[in-house]
């Protein structure tokens, strides 16, 4: 996307909320219906209290779909994980900024690994404390519920965190601002507005028809 360029919106599902026994067929599935990448959350039972994919898993998901791969980890150690999801074919690495403690080491390191190298917020953590690894960043995860469970409401002080981060941005292209919780085709559109450029949406996707889902997510936020 070209600086002062028209800001176009994708839609991220989140596999998490899919059948587990079933990743293949639904990565393939939002792929034929238009989804734009697919988001992964790695979570490892302590940094979050629940347990979900390995690289084995990712490696399978690489597999059966071309969409790019969005990896979310959320775990307290990512740093020694992180060359794995690359090699199980990740094309964006997100990490969070509570977990990680020489940050712009670690993204640059995943940059290196020609992958795009992403930071995730909490819902508590302010946008202000990402100031001296700003320019480091491709991606900026907000969390607009507390992570680790799918289904959750929406949490709407983080439209507030949104705003912040996309005035920070101004007309650069980076880092792209994406939204993980509670995004539904009424949350959706208020996300977009506040300058979004990536909707996560796992529940809202995968607990009806993914293809009538997505294209109710499309219309919300080009409408």
């Amino acid at each position: 996307m070209a600086a002062g360029g028209p800001r176009v919106v994708q839609l991220a599902p989140s596999l998490l909320s899919a059948d587990a026994g079933q990743l293949a067929d639904a990565a393939r599935a939002v792929e034929a219906a238009g989804a734009d990448l697919l988001h992964i959350d790695v979570m490892d039972g302590h940094f979050v209290p629940n347990l979900t994919f390995g690289p084995h898993v990712v490696a399978a998901i690489r597999r059966a779909t071309t969409l790019p791969l969005d990896v979310h980890l959320m775990v307290q150690e990512p740093a020694p994980l992180v060359d794995a999801f690359i090699d199980a074919g990740a094309d964006v690495v997100t990490v969070h900024w509570e977990a990680v403690t020489h940050l712009e080491r670690l993204l640059a390191h995943i940059q290196a690994r020609e992958c795009l190298a992403g930071i995730a917020l909490n819902p508590a953590t302010p946008v202000s404390l990402l100031a001296d690894v700003w320019a480091e960043c491709d991606w900026l995860l907000i969390m607009s519920v507390n992570p680790g469970f799918g289904g959750q409401l929406f949490w709407p002080r983080a439209l507030h965190k949104v705003q912040t981060a996309h005035e920070w941005r101004g007309e650069l292209a980076r880092p792209r601002i994406a939204v993980d919780g509670g995004v539904d085709e009424t949350t959706a559109p208020l996300v977009a507005a506040a300058g979004a450029d990536v909707l996560v949406a796992g529940s809202y996707v995968f607990d009806g028809d993914p293809a009538v889902r997505l294209g109710n997510l499309r219309r919300a936020v080009t409408t």
